[in-house]
């Protein structure tokens, strides 16, 4: 060691590197505290959403099943087939009230046969304890099959909403004293009714096949019509957002020149993306109905809104995913001669194919949540028949699951909140599924580089 090294070595300050000085115990436990903030921040979010789910979950499941009274009838050709003919045609034109005095009368008979006392309680209100609904369901078995006429059968008629709520828990016999659509007499030929078994509990497939009911008959209301109506207007929105998100991204990206023109585009795309849905309803409202006359309440409408506030979504995550690629691919490609669309389309397409199938997915998972536009659009209306086949179903009035939940939220029959939570875990079990179909297509697809 020179004299001149020796000079500018710095003397030993006495402290050893394995010692904590006053900063050293600062800094650590900065990092301790934000290792704290972190873990709490994520406890808190878990403890949200199980707080939710279990709400969600709580009130909803018992959506999924339905109280049955059993009924042994007679079915009177005279009444319910005059002409005689067995023809579908002519008995369709015998309405439901016939069919609903024939149960009246033959339910507290019924009752009677099996032993179980009516004492206290007149026919009418044992034939209240029957849905409205219940004549109609049974007026569509006889029309499919007008050979039971004549025979004395079994049939599983669908109980009153309030019968159905106490059997879950939801109706007490304090509250139907000083209800005027249920009588403790009532509830308590319910409990001898399911002590013999002639009032049971089971999964309740209607509320997912059926059309929603008006609010007289809670206990009818389904989803059928909504989750056509869903399914519609995401195949519309696929069609439509996805060629041209992509095509859009395609051209921004690697094709168009960097100039003033480009920028402001990008910047209007971003503008898009976080403007608020109910602007794209007002739009839609003015373009789509008002000036082009599309049919209000229509799945056509719904999609081509949808598709208008989910296309600045699959153009961004689509440009992300062809930025993401490496510059060598292309470099690579265009060195052994390829031309600059065999580049993009043979080379970077395939390799961001799976953060587009993400972007493109997760765009219509927020398009399926969404209800404020379709509010706009009229979907909200009351929605009794299935819509055609596509593409003619397109146009017709339908429903979409965010807007039936709003609807059964706006009702006052207590039943209807339970229906709202049942159609939101079916939403968010569609959600869930199409998550799971944007990580199983991201994993398929990815390549490594």
């Amino acid at each position: 060691m020179t004299d001149a090294t020796a000079q500018n070595t710095p003397a030993p300050s006495g402290k050893s590197l394995l010692s904590l000085d006053q900063r050293t115990r600062r800094r650590n436990a900065s990092e301790r505290r934000f290792r704290l903030y972190g873990a709490v921040a994520i406890c808190l979010s878990i403890a949200a959403l199980v707080m939710l789910l279990t709400s969600v979950i709580g009130n909803g499941a018992s959506a999924f099943f339905q109280t049955y009274a059993k009924i042994e009838l007679t079915l009177d050709p005279a009444e319910l087939d005059p002409e005689g003919n067995r023809n579908p045609d002519e008995m369709g034109k015998v309405t439901t009230l016939r069919y609903g005095n024939l149960m009246k009368a033959a339910f507290p008979a019924s009752l009677q046969a099996a032993g179980i006392s009516t004492e206290g309680i007149s026919d009418t209100e044992i034939g209240d304890m029957l849905s409205k609904e219940a004549p109609a369901q049974l007026r569509d078995r006889v029309l499919s099959d007008p050979d039971m006429l004549g025979e004395s059968v079994e049939f599983w008629a669908l109980a009153n909403g309030r019968i159905d709520g106490y059997i879950k828990g939801r109706v007490s016999m304090a509250s139907a004293e000083r209800d005027s659509n249920v009588s403790p007499a009532q509830l308590q030929l319910a409990d001898r009714m399911r002590e013999a078994g002639l009032l049971t509990t089971r999964f309740n497939w209607d509320f997912i096949t059926f059309p929603d009911a008006s609010e007289l008959r809670p206990e009818a209301a389904g989803l059928g019509v909504a989750i056509v109506g869903s399914a519609y207007m995401m195949l519309i929105v696929l069609f439509l957002a996805l060629p041209i998100g992509v095509a859009a991204s395609i051209y921004l990206e690697e094709f168009a020149p960097q100039n003033r023109f480009t920028d402001l585009i990008e910047v209007n795309i971003s503008n898009l993306a976080a403007v608020p849905s109910i602007v794209f309803g007002i739009l839609g409202l003015a373009v789509f109905i008002n000036y082009a006359g599309l049919p209000a309440s229509a799945p056509i409408v719904g999609g081509l809104v949808l598709t208008l506030m989910t296309l600045p979504t699959i153009i961004i995550s689509t440009r992300a995913a062809l930025k993401a690629v490496p510059p060598s691919i292309r470099s690579a490609a265009l060195g052994v001669g390829a031309s600059k669309m065999q580049t993009v389309f043979h080379h970077v397409l395939p390799l961001a194919m799976p953060g587009i199938l993400t972007g493109t997915i997760l765009g219509l998972a927020q398009a399926l949540g969404e209800t404020a536009p379709l509010l706009l659009i009229g979907m909200v209306a009351f929605v009794r028949d299935y819509p055609s086949w596509p593409i003619d179903g397109f146009f017709d009035p339908a429903s979409a699951l965010p807007v039936q939940v709003y609807n059964f939220t706006t009702r006052g029959d207590p039943a209807f909140v339970e229906r709202a939570s049942g159609a939101i875990i079916v939403l968010l079990v569609f959600l869930l599924c199409m998550n799971l179909l944007a990580i199983y297509l991201r994993r398929k697809f990815e390549r490594r580089w």
